[in-house]
């Protein structure tokens, strides 16, 4: 987006759609007992957060304190604590990986970019001792060594757009998890490091194949 206002915009469409079948799943789930509105809406949490990673802050914190309580406080008129906000980012992790995945991905133009990364929830030495993601997270290997967490699968055009993305446990590798992208390298002439998950360069015959 090429400036807060269109970006906001643009959030605020989808959680305008989105939010109301979101409050009532989590009631019927019994995830939510009550809905207590707050000083800031859902879509201004997203756009601060998504805003955030297109700055060129590193801390979140030196940049909800110095950045937005300091120059964005007239877009945001409601703004609340640092302390207070990063209590409402838990509740945002489904809105934005749905928004990420209904509203951010480009189209499959037919060269894609397919590669993994890494995601350690800890240092190997505590493996045995971790119990946030017991159950989940798993031993992987990846080109710089052992870890143990999750992988994140992506896929991008030559245009630098996000055509599609899958989150798994360590262990798994592209050409075991996502058989539409093994089949697009597989199936071309064009494949460069068929074997996964390293990078490959690829062509689609099918855009629908991307999906």
């Amino acid at each position: 987006m090429n400036s807060l206002v269109e970006l906001f915009c643009h959030v605020d469409d989808f959680c305008q759609v989105f939010e109301p079948d979101w409050i009532q799943f989590l009631r019927q789930s019994g995830q939510l007992q009550r809905h207590r509105p707050r000083r800031l809406s859902l879509s201004e949490i997203m756009t601060i957060l998504i805003h955030f990673h297109q700055s060129h802050y590193r801390d979140f914190k030196a940049y909800y304190c110095q950045h937005v309580h300091c120059y964005l406080h007239s877009a945001f008129p409601q703004l609340v604590s640092y302390k207070r906000f990063v209590e409402y980012t838990p509740t945002t992790l489904g809105p934005l990986a749905l928004y990420l995945k209904t509203s951010c991905l480009g189209p499959c133009t037919g060269i894609s970019f397919i590669d993994s990364t890494p995601v350690r929830v800890c240092h190997n030495r505590r493996i045995r001792q971790h119990k946030v993601f017991a159950g989940y997270a798993t031993r992987g290997h990846s080109s710089t060594g052992w870890f143990y967490g999750f992988k994140v699968h992506l896929v991008c055009n030559e245009r630098g757009e996000l055509v599609n993305l899958a989150l798994t446990p360590g262990q798994v590798a592209i050409a075991n998890r996502c058989p539409n992208w093994r089949k697009i390298c597989l199936e071309n002439s064009l494949a460069i490091g068929v074997t996964f998950p390293r990078s490959c360069f690829c062509t689609c015959s099918r855009p629908s194949m991307c999906s």
